[in-house]
């Protein structure tokens, strides 16, 4: 008996220092497919918890790890989660592309906005709505559980008072949802925490044009805060994170904790989003980013830490941000934008595809839907709506969105079509 009690004891003292053997990670198999087409979609997203692999030419995957349910999604497709023991017969996705209006801090919580936008969603081809989790002013707009959004009174206005539920309605209506995060304008942030601040040679925190702060992008505390409130939103059921102010500000005051260089202002950019991107693997969310239009076109990061070819390797979908009047200096051929706008978003998206080598479905631009501010202050109605549509629409893009930041819209816009890609079934 004591024996028998000191090889008890033994083997628990072994145990206790080795720990407790890992679960078995069990390997899955499976084939996507185009849900119209039935042809397999190559380089499609498959996700097991943190673990990605990609499918082959053949539609075909290979994927180890431990969970209950598969994520799959795909360029110019609607995501989708496949149960573990669902895999024998091919998993299909369904082709959509996302035409969407936008919906501000103030706008998703003002009924008749809101109300608004779905009209136009109910009438039109438009199939998604963006909008602002964190705005321009850094105002969270829904009930975040991130501590830091609190302590910094970002959280002092609920304009979404159930974010789970919105989505839900939305999703009910067929419509793809887009969460917009403001990342390193924050005017909240770097004024409650002036640690955080950039700051000027002289030692002040630094404002820009608009009196307004910005955190320092080279800080992780920065990064976590942002990621964390994509992580809320992925949890919350959001199809896709769009980042915007993503960069660093137009202007050589701003001193940095290193040298302001093109390679440490992208290395900190695309750090960002490859982090981002890290974070939400489990979510299986689409990944974008709004990006400055001449970005197309420079080859440097516009000093804004904006490089294409580095975008390109951590984002799904690239936003650039192709408004007429925001091309002050034209384009080549082309020196009144506001006059020509389907020359400066065809032209834009094709040297951007030319420069990259980069499908033209990895694309979707933002087109201007509000008053010219650059030029002659002439207003963008239907004709310089449809125009840049239509130019998208060459160009075969991942579809559009419209910008206004007032939130109106119905001009340029085409009817509902019942079925093809403009359909979205979440």
């Amino acid at each position: 008996m004591k024996n028998l009690k000191l090889r008890v004891s033994l083997l628990f003292l072994l145990w206790s220092a080795l720990g407790p053997v890992p679960a078995f990670a069990a390997s899955y198999v499976g084939t996507v497919l185009d849900a119209d087409t039935r042809k397999p979609i190559e380089n499609a997203f498959v996700t097991l918890g943190f673990t990605v692999a990609r499918t082959d030419p053949d539609g075909k995957f290979t994927i180890d790890g431990n969970g209950e349910q598969l994520g799959i999604r795909a360029y110019g497709h609607a995501r989708r989660e496949v149960p573990l023991n669902n895999l024998d017969h091919g998993i299909t996705l369904s082709p959509f592309i996302p035409k969407a209006i936008y919906l501000s801090f103030y706008g998703i919580g003002d009924k008749a906005l809101r109300e608004s936008a779905l009209g136009v969603i109910q009438r039109t081809e438009v199939n998604a709505l963006v909008i602002d989790l964190k705005g321009d002013r850094g105002g969270v707009s829904f009930k975040s559980a991130t501590p830091l959004a609190t302590q910094i009174g970002a959280r002092k206005i609920t304009t979404i008072k159930d974010i789970q539920a919105l989505v839900s309605e939305l999703h009910a209506k067929g419509i793809y949802t887009i969460g917009r995060i403001v990342v390193f304008k924050d005017d909240p942030l770097a004024t409650a925490r002036p640690d955080l601040a950039l700051r000027t040679a002289d030692g002040a925190v630094w404002k820009d044009r608009e009196g307004l702060s910005w955190p320092d992008p080279f800080n992780k505390m920065v990064w976590r805060y942002n990621i964390d409130l994509a992580e809320e939103a992925a949890r919350a059921g959001f199809d896709e994170i769009q980042f915007d102010y993503v960069r660093l500000p137009d202007s050589k005051e701003p001193v940095y904790p290193a040298p302001n260089t093109e390679k440490n202002r992208v290395e900190t950019i695309s750090g960002f989003l490859a982090e981002a991107r890290k974070r939400l693997v489990p979510y299986n969310v689409f990944l974008a980013a709004d990006i400055f239009g001449y970005v197309a076109w420079n080859t440097d990061d516009t000093h804004i830490g904006q490089k294409l070819q580095n975008l390109a390797e951590v984002l799904d979908y690239l936003s650039f941000m192709l408004y007429p009047s925001g091309f002050k200096f034209g384009i080549p051929g082309y020196l009144d934008p506001v006059q020509h706008p389907r020359e400066i978003v065809l032209l834009s998206l094709e040297k951007a595809q030319q420069r990259s080598k980069l499908p033209a479905i990895r694309f979707r631009p933002w087109l201007q839907a509000f008053r010219d501010y650059a030029f002659d202050r002439r207003l963008f109605q239907t004709p310089q709506i449809r125009a840049q549509i239509e130019a998208a629409n060459y160009f075969g893009s991942d579809g559009w969105m419209l910008w206004n930041p007032h939130n109106l819209y119905g001009d340029g816009l085409q009817n509902k079509p019942t079925h093809g890609p403009n359909v979205f079934t979440p």
